[in-house]
């Protein structure tokens, strides 16, 4: 009898809603890793801080950081990444929050967050990735 083979790899999805009490406290520490990435190209780094400025989610998603959700995880390597901020109406006891419902559209894939900016990693031996 043989064991079918399974991949290697694996997507796991996670979703998170936030509640921003001081945004300006986000902007500050969002402005304060873009000055601290000694490996952000200068163009790149001018439109960050531009981005982060001008939205909250923005400063947010800039501080997300995949590689110390899964950094300690034994057996394991991140090799790509995305993640987006976006602001939202939420209302907690509405069903459209439900945290069982599936989030796949007809064919299979995850919403793409169309008009959000993402944040993605890949090639993360060093652990030091690239944003764009």
């Amino acid at each position: 009898m043989s064991t079918p083979k399974t991949s290697r790899f694996v997507r796991l999805r996670v979703e998170l809603v936030l509640e921003v009490e001081d945004g300006d406290a986000v902007t500050e520490a969002a402005l304060r890793r873009i000055t601290d990435d000694g490996d952000m190209p200068a163009a790149e780094r001018v439109h960050a801080k531009s981005a982060v400025t001008e939205d909250a989610a923005e400063a947010l998603a800039y501080l997300v950081d995949p590689f110390t959700v899964v950094g300690e995880v034994p057996g394991v390597e991140l090799l790509q990444a995305s993640w987006s901020g976006e602001q939202i109406d939420y209302d907690p006891d509405s069903p459209e929050w439900d945290l069982d419902e599936d989030d796949e559209d007809e064919d299979g894939e995850g919403e793409d967050g169309e008009g959000e900016d993402d944040h993605r990693v890949e090639g993360a031996e060093d652990g030091a990735g690239r944003v764009g």
